[in-house]
């Protein structure tokens, strides 16, 4: 036997949305904490953390409310400090040379993935 307000509600669309999925990671991510990434990329760690207020570098929260990591940040703070000294950029101008040079990555990444083979060279 069917629940009629249940089929009343799932003709109306108001059903309630699926449940959402949990995700597990089988391996844990490494995380580095504010002090090693301080010490590995040779900053202090108060410009670190100027960084993240920023936006420039990505860090997350653990549950004692630390900043955290991901093992990449060292390098994404080496290539801050290399556009701040050698092209003495101000902070505002370094996040907009970031996100430029994402997005050149990803129209790269494009036209390398999208298979642009010819049946002849391009200098025929």
């Amino acid at each position: 036997m069917s629940d009629p307000r249940a089929e009343a509600r799932q003709a109306s669309g108001l059903t309630a949305p699926a449940p959402a999925r949990v995700r597990y990671a089988l391996v844990p991510v490494p995380r580095l904490s504010l002090a090693t990434v301080a010490r590995r990329s040779g900053l202090h760690p108060d410009l670190v953390r100027r960084f993240v207020a920023l936006g420039l570098v990505d860090a997350e929260r653990d549950a004692a409310g630390r900043l955290v990591f991901d093992p990449a940040a060292p390098a994404a703070l080496a290539r801050i400090q290399r556009l701040r000294s050698g092209l003495c950029l101000n902070y505002a101008s370094i996040g907009l040379v970031l996100d430029l040079l994402d997005r050149i990555s990803l129209l790269e990444a494009a036209l390398r993935g999208r298979g642009t083979r010819r049946e002849t060279p391009p200098w025929t």
